[in-house]
């Protein structure tokens, strides 16, 4: 078995959560490559550590990889789409970060985590990409994402207004600080933040949120991914931001922007005792009585209160 491994080059904090998963992968006799800068920050951080070899685009990466391991947070999931693209190769997501909805595996369930991939005691989700289409070049040729595509005020304070159309029918003219078009799987990130609802990632739909808008009756809309949605964008500024999941550009009123369903799709692991409602009942807390958290956040809270009480020299006094 051939795993490739995929990080961002800049949190020290995963380094030990990094050197476990080379250590796990070498005792079961897997056959590791791995990103090249990402190789050269856990050489310059881990003193005698092993030389792999390297991948760094799509084309080194497109044959013989069995599944692609990315280390880090949901963002850092989002930066092997395009290390992926249609390959077709498997994602299992690491979290060193913090919330992690993508990337579910956690450092305590790191080694069954392993075990169970190569076992195979796991399933593939599908996941739909959207891609954005433009009149000019936009994000050198990257132009898909898993998450969303926004597009947002830059330089100025005042608002923009961005024209909108499904299939060519015009839906609305939305005066927002943004607006964002989000798929399923990004419904729990930005879009969420935005008042947007959570869809299930199988929906076969798109989520168009404004981002702050003027007219408070302007709200989220669901609508089907068959859908080409198009973007004209006007504002006091002649300058304003694009981003697709984490990366971002600069734009002006002169781009017409087309945002479609992409062909083909990421296939993200999902081990055999996760599902996604099971995913949101943990990231988001649901179920829980807050009455009990209270109660315990006393219990742990009270003695603490009580010994700064008796160090204040004002209650000392009294």
């Amino acid at each position: 078995m051939k795993i490739a491994i995929y990080g961002r080059p800049v949190n020290l904090q995963q380094i030990q959560l990094a050197e476990s998963l080379f250590n796990l992968l070498l005792q079961n006799g897997v056959e590791v490559i791995v990103h090249e800068d990402y190789l050269k920050f856990l050489c310059q951080h881990l003193p005698g550590f092993k030389s792999y070899p390297t991948f760094s685009n799509h084309e080194e990466l497109r044959t013989g990889v069995d599944f692609l391991f990315s280390v880090g947070g949901d963002g850092t999931l989002l930066d092997t789409v395009c290390l992926v693209k249609d390959a077709g190769i498997p994602l299992v997501g690491i979290n060193a970060g913090r919330l992690g909805f993508l990337s579910s595996v956690s450092r305590e369930n790191l080694e069954f985590a392993v075990e169970s991939i190569l076992k195979g005691h796991f399933s593939l989700d599908d996941h739909s990409l959207i891609r954005i289409d433009s009149n000019k070049p936009l994000f050198e040729g990257e132009n898909i994402a898993l998450n969303d595509f926004t597009i947002h005020k830059k330089e100025t304070s005042s608002m923009i207004t961005i024209h909108t159309y499904l299939n060519g029918d015009y839906l609305n003219s939305y005066w927002a600080d943004g607006l964002l078009i989000s798929t399923p799987t990004g419904s729990t990130g930005y879009s969420l933040s935005c008042g947007g609802p959570i869809i299930v990632p199988q929906s076969e739909s798109f989520v168009i949120t404004p981002i702050a808008p003027h007219n408070l009756n302007v709200r989220p809309i669901v609508v089907a991914d068959k859908n080409v949605i198009s973007l004209e964008v006007e504002g006091r500024s002649q300058h304003f931001m694009a981003t697709l999941d984490s990366r971002s550009v600069t734009i002006d009123s002169s781009y017409q922007l087309a945002i479609r369903k992409e062909n083909y799709a990421i296939r993200l692991v999902r081990l055999n005792n996760e599902n996604f409602l099971k995913t949101l009942r943990k990231k988001l807390n649901w179920g829980l009585d807050t009455r009990v958290i209270s109660l315990i956040m006393s219990v742990f809270m009270i003695p603490f209160l009580m010994e700064k009480m008796a160090l204040s020299p004002f209650l000392n006094i009294y």
